[in-house]
């Protein structure tokens, strides 16, 4: 069992930067490939980033590639997205989950046993 918890979402402007993480509870944090995905309103769920359970392979949506960098602390038991040039287009709500070690670099929200209650970032204009 995995228990994610959110944290640095808000309220920026276009062109600034967030760094979003998840914290995970429990000992086999590294025995997980993490994925974030975000969810706007009246939008389907979508990916954004994953990493593998030991950090060396990572997969990108291509609408975030080049400015959002994902990374994980299996020290700390967390995941981070740094999100750079946000845009409006990328105001959602964030969600990080956890899958089985095997589903490295899943971009499918199904793959992911476990999620966290999602944090909400706003980019105006």
């Amino acid at each position: 069992q995995v228990q994610l918890v959110e944290s640095g979402g808000g309220l920026v402007q276009a062109g600034d930067s967030l760094k979003l993480s998840c914290a995970a509870s429990g000992r086999t944090f590294s025995s997980y490939a993490m994925g974030w995905f975000r969810q706007a309103p009246g939008k389907e769920r979508e990916f954004v980033s994953a990493i593998s359970w030991n950090g060396g392979t990572t997969n990108y949506a291509d609408s975030v590639k080049g400015r959002f960098t994902i990374s994980r602390d299996n020290a700390k038991n967390t995941v981070y997205l740094q999100m750079n040039s946000l845009k409006p287009e990328d105001t959602a709500v964030y969600y990080c989950a956890a899958a089985p070690k095997y589903y490295s670099g899943s971009s499918f929200p199904n793959d992911y046993s476990y999620w966290g209650q999602g944090t909400q970032v706003t980019v105006s204009s």
